[in-house]
C-alpha cells in the first residue's frame, strides 16, 4: 500500500506546476528543453544556468545524454555544482580526454548552450571584444575561443541573463566569433541549412530562429512579460507570432531535481537580484 501511494505521489510532483519559483530556475527548466530532442550528445552547458539545465534534462526526460565532468570523464549521472565535500564520488562511466573531445565536436555528436556577449540579427555571436576595430579594440575579451568550430560543428543555444539591446544588436557583432544565419560570412561549401542554432534562452523570454529566412522568433513569453518588452529590449526586429505561448511554470519534480544538482542555491546569484519567475 505504502509503495502505491509514493508511486501515486511521484507522478503527482511530476506533472503539478510550482506556484513559487525563481527567475533561475524557470531559466533552468526553460533552457533544458533545448536539449529534450537530443538524444545521445554531449551536453556542454557553459555557466552554472546552463549546466544546469543540461544535467535537468538528463535526469529527467533525456537520459542519453553525455555529460563531463568538465575534467576527463562522461559521468552516468550529472555532479551537483558547488562543493560537494570530500566523501563525494562522482559516478564515472568512461574516460573523456581532451582530444576525445575534439573528435566529438567535429563529428557534430554535441549541443552546447553558451552566453555570448553580443548576438546580431543573424544569430552570430560574440565573446571576443568590443568596440574599436580589430587591431584596437575598446574592450578586450576572451577572444574567439571554441566559437567558430563550434558554430559550423554542431548544435548551440545561447543563454542571455539580461536581455538588452545591448546583448541583441542593431547591427552585426563587433566581431563574429562564431558564424550564423548570414549567408555573405558561410565558410565555402556550407549552406544555411547547415548551421544549427536551437534556443535562446533569457531574463524575458524563450525564442528560436525558426522565423522566415531563419529570423529570431519570439516562442514563450516568461509570466508577466510583455511582446512590446521583448521588442523594446533588442536591437533588431524579432517575429512575433499570432499566438505566443507562456513559459511553463517548473514542475514540483523539476524543482526538486534543482535543489539537489545545486545544493548551494548558487543559482540564485547568476541573476540580477532573481526576481520570482511568475512576474505577474
Amino acid at each position: 500500500m505504502s509503495t502505491s501511494n509514493q508511486s501515486s505521489s511521484s507522478a503527482t510532483a511530476a506533472t503539478t506546476a510550482a506556484t513559487e519559483y525563481s527567475l533561475a530556475e524557470l531559466m533552468i527548466c526553460a533552457g533544458a528543453e533545448a536539449f529534450r530532442n537530443d538524444g545521445e550528445v554531449l551536453a556542454t552547458g557553459i555557466g552554472l544556468i546552463p549546466r544546469l539545465a543540461a544535467s535537468l534534462a538528463m535526469k529527467t526526460f533525456n537520459p542519453d545524454l553525455m555529460m563531463t565532468d568538465s575534467e576527463a570523464f562522461l559521468l552516468s549521472e550529472p555532479n551537483p555544482v558547488g562543493d560537494r565535500g570530500a566523501n563525494f564520488i562522482q559516478k564515472n562511466e568512461t574516460w573523456m580526454g581532451f582530444s576525445r573531445i575534439f573528435d566529438n565536436v567535429w563529428s557534430g555528436k554535441r549541443h552546447a548552450m553558451v552566453g555570448p556577449t553580443q548576438i546580431d540579427r543573424f544569430g552570430q555571436a560574440n565573446i571576443s571584444a568590443l568596440g574599436g576595430d580589430y587591431s584596437k579594440p575598446k574592450v578586450q575579451m576572451l577572444g574567439v575561443r571554441g566559437f567558430p568550430g563550434n558554430s559550423i560543428s554542431h548544435a548551440n543555444s545561447f543563454f542571455v541573463p539580461s536581455h538588452n539591446s545591448r546583448v541583441f544588436v542593431s547591427g552585426e557583432c563587433d566581431v563574429v566569433a562564431s558564424i550564423g544565419y548570414n549567408p555573405e560570412r558561410l565558410p565555402k561549401g556550407y549552406q544555411l541549412d547547415d548551421i544549427d542554432i536551437r534556443l535562446v534562452i533569457t531574463d524575458l523570454c524563450v525564442m528560436d530562429w525558426n522565423g522566415p529566412d531563419h529570423q529570431l522568433r519570439l516562442v514563450s513569453l516568461h509570466p508577466g512579460i510583455t511582446v512590446e518588452q521583448v521588442q523594446e529590449n533588442t536591437g533588431f526586429e524579432v517575429f512575433i507570432p499570432d499566438n505566443v505561448a507562456v513559459t511553463a511554470a517548473p514542475t514540483e519534480e523539476q524543482l526538486a531535481l534543482i535543489r539537489q544538482l545545486d545544493p548551494h542555491n548558487l543559482r540564485s546569484k547568476q541573476l540580477k537580484d532573481n526576481p520570482p519567475g511568475d512576474r505577474r
